[in-house]
């Protein structure tokens, strides 16, 4: 059983450089394609005290053959994440000098307004593209800091679904930053890391997004004020959500995603973290576990499902959905240098175009699956055989072309292992292992015919 994944080119950040005012005034459409290798289903090894189980001790199919999968959709998509345009947000942004709340809101390329303004005009160009598909809003709110009142700006961009009762799928970033000088509105703060890389994925994902319609609705959202206390975000939950009713599935944020240096020289070009709400089934933590695991499926990542909410004595936009009831997660980069951040410190150089696009693209797949792909089994059942065995069951799915079965151990935050199951007319496995010693948990998802997995099922709790 193998999956495939993409590798990234590597890329010169002072060739980069040198180019970027080029690319401002001409972006190229022919990024390098990225190449497939051969990629073992078994998720990377685990750090909270639990081994995975070697191939030939997972369950085995009842044919030698499994169905090859099919990647042209995954490639398809990760090949359209360009890296020029997403520096050249990062860069933009960072050109604004602040986007402290307390910055102009009216100085054209300067200050927080010029970065609203910014992303208005980009999602302005995303809808002009879309053929009808994308719209976009703005949420204006109050907003009073450091004896400063002001009127702040979310940025929307909302693409429909086309399917009754696939839910929302909500992408977030913030785009206001902040110094050391946390009331000081004209203070360099140029918030390259944080969270300008988040701004320009969340744009990118919406360019690619939007050339075609999805059964779920899909709704972009920039948010201002996080800095100081998720104001945005909250006014957004408050006012925007609830107030409409939306049936939220998940609430992804990005913020910090485009360093994978730390202190000391260490490197970590392969990993991020995903945060979320407490407790071990939470919806939230169900969401993070399950999109950790549909990354590592797609990509050479290695995704680690942290056990809180968010960094001790931090925060940031997800919390506001989950402290509403929504599943919401965090993802951020693996290593932080929190001498950069908050600081004039947080400069463009600090940016690994590499590591941006990598996790772009595994942005734009968790979208995808999520929005798109096929719906999981809403009945699963553990029948005992006797003598140890016991089968699982679940119900069928016309769009199935493999089942990905998941397990994991008890009271572990992460699946540690996962079985791509073709024998689709069976949908049963019969096994020694389902037992609460082993595994708490099993979820199932469904994998179609492209090769596009869609969201995790609910969680079977193994019982005795």
């Amino acid at each position: 059983m193998k999956y495939r994944h993409a590798t990234l080119l590597p890329i010169t950040f002072g060739l980069f450089m040198l180019a970027l005012a080029a690319l401002a005034c001409n972006l190229s459409d022919n990024a390098a394609p990225a190449t497939l290798v051969l990629r073992a289903t078994a998720t990377p090894p685990p750090t909270i005290g639990y081994a995975t189980l070697p191939p030939e001790a997972l369950p085995q199919q009842p044919d030698a053959t499994t169905a090859p999968r099919s990647e042209a959709a995954a490639i398809s998509l990760i090949n359209q994440v360009q890296t020029d345009r997403l520096m050249l947000h990062v860069a933009t942004l960072v050109e604004m000098g602040t986007r402290h709340v307390n910055s102009p809101y009216n100085t054209p390329g300067r200050g927080i307004g010029g970065a609203r303004d910014y992303i208005i005009n980009e999602f302005n160009t995303i809808a002009d593209a879309s053929r009808g598909n994308f719209r976009v809003l703005r949420q204006d709110f109050p907003v009073s800091f450091a004896g400063v009142g002001s009127t702040a700006t979310n940025v929307i961009g909302i693409m429909q679904g086309n399917e009754i009762g696939a839910g929302v799928i909500i992408v977030g970033a913030h785009y206001d930053s902040i110094t050391i000088a946390t009331e000081d509105g004209n203070a360099f703060a140029p918030g390259a890391n944080d969270n300008a890389t988040g701004v320009a994925a969340m744009l990118e994902i919406a360019r690619i997004l939007s050339q075609r319609p999805h059964r779920s609705t899909i709704i972009f959202v920039a948010f201002s004020a996080e800095e100081i206390g998720r104001n945005g975000s909250q006014a957004f939950v408050n006012e925007y959500v609830r107030i409409n009713n939306l049936d939220v599935r998940a609430m992804i944020n990005m913020d910090i995603i485009g360093s994978n240096t730390g202190a000391n020289g260490a490197i970590d070009p392969a990993s991020v973290r995903l945060f979320s709400a407490e407790p071990n089934n939470s919806p939230s933590r169900l969401l993070a576990r399950g999109m950790g695991l549909l990354a590592e499926l797609y990509l050479p990542v290695n995704v680690i499902v942290e056990n809180t909410v968010d960094r001790a004595g931090r925060f940031s936009d997800h919390m506001s959905f989950s402290e509403a009831g929504y599943p919401a997660v965090r993802f951020i980069e693996a290593l932080e240098e929190p001498e950069r951040q908050h600081t004039n410190r947080d400069t463009l150089d600090d940016i690994q175009p590499a590591y941006l696009t990598q996790n772009t693209q595994m942005f734009v797949l968790l979208v995808t699956s999520l929005a798109d792909g096929p719906r999981p089994p809403v009945s699963i059942v553990l029948r005992d055989e006797g003598n140890g065995l016991r089968t699982l069951l679940w119900d069928p799915v016309p769009e199935a072309a493999a089942y990905i079965i998941a397990f994991r151990p008890p009271g572990a935050a992460r699946y540690s292992d996962s079985v791509r199951w073709t024998d689709v007319a069976t949908r049963s496995i019969t096994w020694d292992r389902f037992t609460p010693d082993n595994f708490e948990a099993i979820t199932i998802a469904v994998e179609n015919s492209a090769g596009i997995i869609g969201p995790f099922s609910f969680e079977y709790i193994i019982t005795r």
